[in-house]
């Protein structure tokens, strides 16, 4: 038909980069909004791991030969040496999730003829979030606090020998060799404490989260139930000359953690690397200074002189009328500095703001003098 090439012409084509239909279904869809109870999941702050280094690569057996000289001698090379295992700090990572049950390095080659060694087997490298532990048998290895920090977990065994390496002048054509020796395995348990400059300590539903979000961008799920807050979450707290602050939201506490009641000391742990404290008191509730004795039992409870840390008491929910009632009530009873504020309308953030920089500040000059690099982020 004499109007086919006009018709053809006229109907668009099957994929346009110009149509906006088409431009709209091909933009990128945003991720879903992970639900704190699926966030566990991918959350994972222990892991038991076996790791195995490589194995050495066996020696070389040959005899050299070539026109005119037929009894060269031996030529087996060595054998290259295993690769190991090794766990480096990363801070990128944020969980043990994406570590595996087993790891092995890579094999050595065998020796070769004409004297050529094998080549080592490459190292396995395995990242793992700054702050993790390393225990063997129940006693720590390893405390990789440090973002690049190596551990060799496994060492790569030794090549073996080429009957090169046997030639003397009592055997002048030896025909032994050796294998490579396996590779060192471990069982290891690996145990993540989440590494931050300040920790939000609380009872369920005193408002830590919300505080969190309000001072930083961390988004961790808000609800008016109990433990709402299943996993650590860590925010950045940013300042105008460039410094930042880390904080952590610690899952509620409640009496008897430090016998393991709750959440327990599935999360006591994640407290111990945090510098300073900062407790958060829900103001609304009958004698809210009970509530800071309460945390600071479990906490010394769980170990010693870690309720003495550099600490501010926060008096959450100041918007309420019973908060205020209470609010001169908690400060005779509480010698630390007292903040009131309100993490749902933003009342009173910009003094816990500079109190936390004093805090962070002190803490960076005493390392200092100490000698010691403070952990920046």
């Amino acid at each position: 038909s004499p109007w086919k090439p006009i018709l053809l012409l006229l109907s668009p084509p099957a994929f346009s980069t110009t149509c906006a239909r088409c431009a709209k279904d091909r933009r990128l869809r945003q991720k879903r909004a992970i639900s704190e109870r699926q966030l566990t999941r991918y959350f994972v702050d222990h892991r038991k791991v076996r790791v195995v280094g490589g194995q050495g690569g066996a020696g070389g057996h040959s005899f050299h030969s070539e026109p005119r000289k037929v009894f060269g001698g031996p030529d087996g090379g060595n054998g290259g040496d295993g690769g190991h295992v090794i766990f480096k700090a990363d801070q990128q990572m944020k969980s043990l999730s994406s570590v595996f049950p087993f790891y092995q390095g890579f094999h050595g080659e065998r020796g070769g003829s004409k004297n050529c060694y094998g080549a080592n087997g490459a190292h396995m490298y395995v990242k793992i979030p700054v702050g993790t532990l390393v225990k063997e048998d129940g006693k720590v290895v390893a405390d990789l606090t440090q973002h690049g920090e190596e551990y060799i977990a496994a060492y790569g065994g030794a090549g073996g020998k080429g009957n090169r390496f046997f030639l003397s002048n009592e055997n002048r054509a030896p025909t032994l060799f050796t294998p490579g020796e396996p590779g060192q395995e471990r069982v290891l348990h690996l145990e993540l404490k989440t590494t931050a400059h300040a920790g939000l300590v609380g009872f369920p539903n005193a408002g830590k989260s919300s505080l969190l979000r309000a001072i930083s961008r961390a988004k961790p799920a808000v609800a008016a139930y109990p433990f709402t807050t299943l996993n650590p979450h860590v925010g950045i707290v940013h300042y105008q000359d460039f410094e930042q602050v880390a904080v952590a939201d610690i899952p509620g506490l409640i009496k008897g953690a430090h016998q393991n009641r709750g959440l327990g000391m599935a999360f006591l742990k994640h407290i111990e690397r945090c510098r300073f404290l900062l407790y958060v008191v829900d103001l609304s509730v009958p004698q809210p200074w009970i509530q800071l004795q309460d945390l600071k039992y479990e906490l010394e409870a769980y170990e010693k002189g870690l309720s003495e840390r550099p600490c501010v008491v926060i008096g959450n929910k100041i918007d309420l009328a019973q908060s205020r009632i209470n609010l001169p009530l908690l400060r005779e009873q509480v010698a630390e500095k007292v903040i009131a504020l309100s993490a749902l309308t933003g009342d009173n953030l910009e003094e816990l703001l500079l109190h936390l920089r004093e805090l962070y500040d002190t803490y960076v000059k005493t390392e200092q003098s100490r000698g010691q690099s403070p952990v920046k982020w």
